[in-house]
């Protein structure tokens, strides 16, 4: 069991189809308890000791992994070492994974860092593959990205083994026994557990408040007096908190799919209920169904498969919860839509295989059978980020009201509530983060009003709570998940002008549908 629908970058949703939230602060230890936000302060962090900001990166050609081969020439890496806690800077550090690709240009303006989602999306794996839609920023950037800590090649979290993972996709994410709600909590307790002995003392210190901070620690070392970003989805979050924390280094950030920082752990369901119902409806219409009967019919299917998974090409059975995942994958980017046409039609006919390879890529699971960390990175992350601790009774108390939002989504969204930070070992730091960053320099806010994952209204929110005169505003009337670099001449001159040139737009702009 998980997060069934993940904030992560559209990038990474196209390549793994090719192929087949919330922080909290361990620095200052603030907090207010009137509205369960952590306010951490930048005063509040211990000075940090000059071994970590004056420490020299070893750029080298990037080696091979287990998973990938080289990036190529273009690509460098290296290790930067960070506090393990950061309220002891000077104690055990960790290592952070970085890569770059240096400016082509003779007008260089510094390092543009990205982030890709998640959270437990790999910078450096996701990065050289996201050059191309970024090229023209290379003429005046280093790109650069990283391993958050919880995430990939640096300090990633392991949980469960591969055959465990496979085995709690036939849990029932919608349980209608006592039996089935038994089975669906001991799955999450076991999870919990997993991540208790596996991860040890790193699964206190992966909050978005620490990567926050570590993004800082790069600005420094890399030698820049401002931090210039981008981050997709939930690294508009971070981004967010980075703003908040450290409001005077702010260069020139966009928020590309905005997370809504208002939205607490059961609001962010709701959200998603509402946005990926949004966008099946739109789905559906380009198909020339009527939305209503259309999302009956899928409703429809996913309840048989509960009572009856499918059968499949490869022996494996299409449970609900992989029927689900492959519904949900395809709404990321619309030119994805023709696979999920054909997955449903083969499903209809009892054929469950096209879905479970559109959830295998969700999932990152390849033909062996092993399955990526992004997923259970998420979960280390968020459950340290978010308080909430919603119990079974509580949430079957919402389920109505998320059906009502969407038969498809909502019962998947709503049982989530409950399960994804059950008997969790660390508490929770906060309810919503704070991102409010009074005098920031200018932070350019995107969103997408046909966004499944990140729906468009969280910009708005986004832009309102980092401040008057910080937050900018800019609306696409597009689909998928994200804007930049998904087919908007509108949006992608007006990123560009911003990030090379450091024109500002009107807030509130709007780019129309692409032609």
């Amino acid at each position: 069991m998980g997060r069934f629908v993940r904030w992560a970058a559209v990038t990474a949703a196209a390549a793994l189809l090719a192929a087949g939230c919330s922080g909290g602060s361990s620095g200052s230890g603030e907090g207010d308890e009137r509205s369960g936000s952590a306010r951490p302060s930048t005063t509040g962090a211990k000075a940090l000791p000059a071994a970590l900001t004056s420490q020299k990166l070893d750029w080298e050609r990037c080696k091979a992994t287990a998973d990938s081969s080289p990036p190529g020439r273009d690509w460098q890496c290296a290790t930067l070492k960070a506090p393990l806690d950061w309220s002891k800077p000077d104690g055990e550090t960790i290592d952070l994974a970085l890569i770059r690709s240096k400016s082509r240009g003779g007008d260089r303006i510094g390092s543009l860092l990205f982030n890709f989602g998640g959270p437990g999306a790999s910078g450096v794996a996701g990065m050289p593959g996201y050059a191309a839609a970024v090229s023209l920023l290379r003429e005046r950037y280093d790109l650069v990205s990283w391993d958050p800590r919880g995430v990939g090649a640096g300090e990633g979290v392991r949980c469960r083994g591969d055959k465990e993972t496979q085995a709690a996709e036939a849990v029932d994410p919608t349980p209608d026994t006592p039996a089935e709600k038994r089975a669906f909590l001991r799955d999450a307790t076991d999870f919990a557990q997993g991540c208790e002995k596996g991860v040890g003392t790193l699964l206190a210190h992966v909050s978005t408040t620490d990567t926050a901070r570590d993004m800082d620690l790069m600005r420094q070392v890399l030698g820049d007096t401002e931090l210039h970003y981008f981050g997709i989805s939930y690294g508009t979050q971070l981004g967010g908190v980075y703003a908040h924390l450290f409001p005077e280094k702010v260069g020139r950030l966009v928020l590309d799919a905005v997370v809504d920082p208002t939205a607490d752990l059961v609001d962010h369901r709701r959200n998603q209920a509402r946005g990926f119902q949004r966008a099946l409806d739109n789905y559906l219409e380009s198909t020339g169904q009527d939305p209503e009967q259309g999302t009956r019919k899928i409703a429809n299917l996913l309840e048989r498969i509960d009572a009856d998974p499918l059968d499949t090409y490869s022996g494996r059975k299409l449970t609900q919860v992989l029927a689900f995942t492959g519904i949900v994958w395809p709404l990321y980017r619309q030119d994805s839509w023709p696979s999920l046409t054909s997955a449903l039609d083969r499903a209809e006919q009892g054929d469950g295989s096209e879905l479970l390879a559109l959830a295998d890529g969700y999932n990152e699971r390849d033909a062996s059978g092993r399955y990526g960390m992004a997923t259970q990175s998420q979960r280390v992350i968020s459950c340290l980020d978010d308080k909430q601790r919603p119990t079974l009774a509580e949430t079957k108390k919402l389920l109505p009201e998320f059906e009502r939002i969407s038969p498809v989504f909502g019962p998947f969204l709503g049982w989530d509530a409950a399960g994804w930070c059950h008997d969790w070992p660390v508490p929770g730091q906060y309810k919503t983060p704070d991102v409010s960053a009074p005098g920031a320099a200018p932070v350019l806010v995107i969103g997408n009003t046909g966004d499944p994952a990140t729906p468009y209204e969280g910009a708005r929110r986004m832009a309102d709570e980092l401040g008057k005169g910080v937050g900018v505003e800019l609306t696409w009337k597009g689909e998928g998940h994200g804007a930049y670099g998904n087919g908007s001449d509108c949006v992608n001159s007006t990123v560009n002008a911003y990030l090379l040139k450091g024109t500002v737009p009107k807030d509130g702009k709007v780019c129309g549908r692409r032609r």
